[in-house]
């Protein structure tokens, strides 16, 4: 049985879950939660906003989260880019999708894990407040654990399916060559239209070079199919 825990260590507050099997392990270490006494744990300044706001989500959502991380379920992408959307209606806040989300939301036929977001600084902690009862990481910025972390800050909420952010991504994202969620990207966006909304997403060549670095033939013969 999945049990979660939370515990503070000087300014340090943590969140953890147990009772996962080999492949929940996995998909807890590709979300970032490090293994600590038998438990998957991931730490955050304890004055972060919406800290309890976060637990309660965490508690009820842990083990679905970990399940869809885990390809057991599947990831209700929709649902959730649907809220976002309507959270940040003529709010202001600076953000735009990557990863297979973004060539989802062209038509190229991918199933996303999550959704993958870029958050202007200045806007990060105001995403955080648009979705405060659905955070299940709060924004902060990396600690010790994320050592070579590509952004500055990071949040994540679980919405059906996660909605994780950065903002104040780092060149280093870019090199060798351009990633499809860095400074080179955020400076060749275009906008496409999904539902009731335009939706600001990399160059579609873009995403397909990244695929091919990545060796992902399966995508790469999915986005050629629609260009």
């Amino acid at each position: 049985m999945i049990v979660t825990r939370r515990w503070v260590t000087a300014d340090r507050t943590w969140f953890a879950v147990a009772g996962l099997d080999d492949t929940l392990a996995s998909a807890a270490e590709r979300m970032g939660y490090r293994p600590r006494d038998g438990w998957w744990c991931r730490q955050y300044p304890s004055n972060a906003p919406h800290l309890e706001s976060a637990w309660h989500t965490f508690t009820e959502q842990a083990e679905r989260m970990l399940r869809q991380g885990a390809r057991r379920e599947p990831v209700p992408w929709r649902p959730a880019l649907r809220l976002l959307c309507q959270r940040t209606a003529d709010s202001g806040v600076d953000w735009w999708l990557t990863g297979s989300a973004a060539l989802a939301v062209r038509g190229v036929r991918v199933e996303p894990g999550d959704l993958d977001l870029v958050c202007a600084v200045a806007d990060v902690h105001r995403l955080g407040d648009l979705l405060a009862d659905v955070l299940i990481d709060p924004v902060a910025p990396p600690l010790n654990e994320d050592s070579g972390w590509i952004s500055a800050w990071w949040g994540r909420a679980f919405a059906e399916a996660r909605i994780e952010w950065v903002a104040g991504v780092r060149s280093g994202a870019d090199r060798p060559e351009p990633s499809d969620f860095g400074p080179v990207a955020a400076t060749r966006l275009e906008s496409v239209d999904w539902e009731d909304w335009r939706i600001r997403v990399p160059p579609l060549a873009m995403q397909r070079e990244v695929s091919r670095r990545r060796g992902l033939s399966a995508r790469v013969a999915a986005i050629d199919a629609v260009r």
